[in-house]
């Protein structure tokens, strides 16, 4: 191998580590350090399965 193929292998390899370092660092550099209070869960919205007083009344007389 020729020492200019290990130069610019090396330069690869270097630059490969600066920049996954680089995208590691701004990850962490955008996380707020205070975390926002959860929203409190809302109704779904569409035709999915919705738990209303007919089915609450159907588990009540279910239920052994």
């Amino acid at each position: 191998m020729s020492q200019q193929t290990k130069i610019a292998r090396r330069t690869f390899f270097a630059v490969l580590g600066g920049a996954a370092a680089a995208g590691v660092a701004a990850k962490i550099a955008s996380k707020s350090p205070v975390q926002a209070a959860p929203e409190p869960a809302k109704e779904p919205q569409g035709d999915g399965y919705r738990l209303t007083d007919h089915i609450k009344k159907y588990y009540r007389t279910t239920a052994i």
